[in-house]
């Protein structure tokens, strides 16, 4: 390689969120070096769709172990690429190491072939691998939203070509190398350090078979697309803006105990957090006065400190960003109840901050607010909390306070529009469980049967007697 080409090259920096350091710099692959991979990886998915599930499980197994044998270099990463609490990386890792016992237990009945009467002799179903699967992944939960589309993929048969966020290729490695570590073939899963332009072409690429992305809405517009210009199958993970809905016979302490958590964990990065907190009228006063005395006790700083709950947003635009919609929203009208402030300092810090009489119209009542912020709505009943919960553009999970359980399981199941819903806890994601959205928050289901069986050919088979 010429120096010319050296200077020319487009590199990619991950800056440390909390200190503004650099961390590392990665070159954005040449479209050389993406179509050998494309190569590489297709014609290693050909030969792994023919391996036994049971010795798929085995690879996957030991993906698992590694995880958990390494957890903290990996939770180290994260924290050093985007600010994520050492705590909850280490806990994150532990998750990834679960979906992968979960899929290496459970992908040979989910995917075994189902006899079904017709008039044939012998009439089945199977479930055979699509191909090379391309995912776009954020940045947010760095190992989790890969290993939630790749331990389902790898065990289905799939390749796996990954297109991880920039500001954290570091992470992107890691699992492209614990999966070779895992005696998985060395091109099956893929690391691609590449730009926009050069994404679409992989998604155009006959090789490639199907697209998944979790990011935002106008990114998943922009994937499907262009999947739907190559009539490729695509699964979109968007954006929430998640209700959480407090009756007036509800917990209030236990309320506030999870809902500062579904709010505040991952320093409020989360498309799956609570962000709309409506509380009827009965207990709205008890449930603020203690939501806010709860949100005081977090602690925001150095993530690798075990007493500090609050780290920075993953890049600085994206605090600007998150500080400029709470001051839209104040200038509407709306309260701060704590917080609201950009600090001094170095780093991408924004403090936990609670907003109060926010009306529709208002940036925190329409648009999704991806961090420390939580938006406190007061509603007169149930029927209006219903209403409220509802009118959003998204439509990820959302959850609900009673100790009736019947009337919970009733708003729950009937009457909540959105993938998942909860009864006094808060939303997060379970291998058990599927898991994705309706509306802008987009389509698919990862995770549990559904998600193995997204990105399988769903065959049928017909045989009769000659």
């Amino acid at each position: 390689m010429t120096r010319q080409e050296i200077e020319d090259m487009n590199m990619f920096k991950s800056i440390n969120p909390a200190t503004g350091n650099l961390v590392a710099e990665y070159p954005e692959m040449s479209p050389d070096t993406v179509q050998d991979i494309l190569q590489q990886t297709y014609q290693a998915q050909q030969k792994w769709r023919n391996i036994p599930i049971r010795e798929r499980a085995k690879m996957m197994l030991k993906a698992s172990d590694l995880l958990l044998a390494n957890k903290q270099q990996y939770a180290r990463m994260m924290t050093d690429e985007m600010g994520k609490i050492a705590l909850q990386g280490i806990a994150e890792i532990e998750k990834c190491a679960w979906v992968c016992r979960f899929y290496a237990e459970q992908a040979e009945q989910f995917l075994a072939p189902e006899d079904i009467e017709t008039d044939a002799h012998h009439s089945f179903i199977t479930y055979n691998p699509l191909g090379v699967v391309l995912a776009i992944m954020p940045w947010n939960f760095p190992f989790w939203q890969v290993f939630r589309f790749a331990a389902p993929g790898l065990m289905a048969g799939n390749g796996c070509l990954l297109k991880h966020a920039p500001n954290v290729f570091g992470c992107a490695l890691m699992i492209e190398s614990l999966f070779r570590q895992a005696g998985f073939p060395e091109h099956l899963f893929r690391s691609l350090l590449i730009d926009i332009p050069e994404t679409t072409n992989v998604l155009h690429d006959p090789r490639v078979a199907a697209v998944t992305i979790t990011s935002s809405v106008n990114a998943g517009r922009a994937v499907a697309a262009e999947a739907g210009k190559v009539l490729k199958k695509c699964v979109l993970e968007l954006g929430g803006s998640d209700p959480f809905i407090v009756l007036e016979d509800a917990d209030i302490d236990k309320a506030v105990e999870v809902g500062i958590v579904g709010r505040f964990q991952n320093s409020g990065q989360s498309c799956i957090a609570a962000k709309r907190f409506i509380v009827v009228d009965a207990v709205y006063e008890e449930f603020k006065q203690k939501f806010v005395a709860a949100v005081s006790e977090l602690k925001m700083g150095d993530p690798t400190e075990d007493d500090v709950y609050i780290g920075p947003q993953a890049r600085i635009d994206l605090r600007d960003g998150l500080a400029d919609q709470v001051q839209r929203t104040v200038d509407a009208g709306a309260s701060v109840l704590i917080g609201g402030e950009v600090p001094e300092g170095d780093g991408a810090f924004y403090p936990a901050t609670v907003l109060a009489d926010v009306k529709p119209g208002m940036a925190a009542w329409s648009e999704e607010l991806f961090g420390p912020v939580a938006t406190l709505i007061h509603v007169q009943d149930e029927a209006e909390a219903i209403e409220v919960a509802n009118g959003t553009d998204f439509g990820l999970s959302g959850s609900v306070w009673t100790r009736d359980l019947t009337r919970g399981e009733r708003i729950a199941a009937n009457q909540i529009e959105a993938g998942a819903a909860f009864v006094n806890e808060m939303s997060k994601s379970d291998p058990r469980m599927p898991f994705g959205g309706i509306r802008l928050s987009g389509y698919g289901r990862e995770l549990s049967i559904f998600g193995i069986r997204e990105f399988v050919n769903i065959h049928s088979v017909w045989v009769c007697r000659p």
